[in-house]
Order: structure tokens, then sequence, then C-alpha cells
């Protein structure tokens, strides 16, 4: 299951209760990142289950949508029914939501 990042947007901007997890690794957050979210890099996600909650919304994103993919599989095989994939990632945010923020 995929959002878009102007439904992202739009939900951020209702006010939505949401957690937006960020797998990219640390070094890539410091170029571009989508505000008010959390970092767990993908290598870490089986080892930090514990810290996600099944019973929120879970928007998982990276920078182009293939990392994220992969850990919403993952996370949906464990029970995270409402987690899913931000489509495109960082850089779709970036073409059509804030187009000030750096790419890499």
């Amino acid at each position: 299951m995929e959002i878009s990042v102007e439904e992202r947007k739009s939900r951020m901007d209702r006010g939505d209760d949401f957690v937006l997890l960020d797998v990219r690794e640390p070094h890539e957050t410091l170029i571009c990142a989508i505000p008010n979210s959390s970092l767990m890099p993908m290598a870490q996600v089986p080892h930090r289950l514990a810290e996600l909650d099944r019973a929120r919304d879970l928007v998982v994103y990276c920078r182009s949508g293939h990392r994220s993919a992969h850990v919403v599989t993952f996370l949906r095989r464990r029970g995270f029914d409402r987690a899913v994939n931000l489509r495109g990632g960082v850089l779709d945010w970036i073409d059509r939501i804030d187009p000030t923020q750096p790419k890499y």
C-alpha cells in the first residue's frame, strides 16, 4: 500500500495522527528530510519493532521509495497493517511539495 506526497501533505495539514518514519541512513538526513519524521535506518527496523505502535498509521519513506517499500512489506507481515509507503520518497516530496531542499 502506498500514499502520495500530496496525500501525506494533506494529512499533515489536517492534523491527522500518524508516524512518519524515515528509513534512510543518518548522513542522508543531513542533506534533506521531511519535517516531523522519526529516523530508524532500514537495517535497524527488525531490532526496533517494539518502538513502533501497531495501532497508529505509519508512513514510511526513504530517498526514492524503494527501501521504504521493502520496510512496509516487512512491517505488514509482522502485523503493522496501517503501514504505508510514501511513493517516490523524499525526492518526490522535494519535487512536488518543498523544492527549497537539496536533492542527492
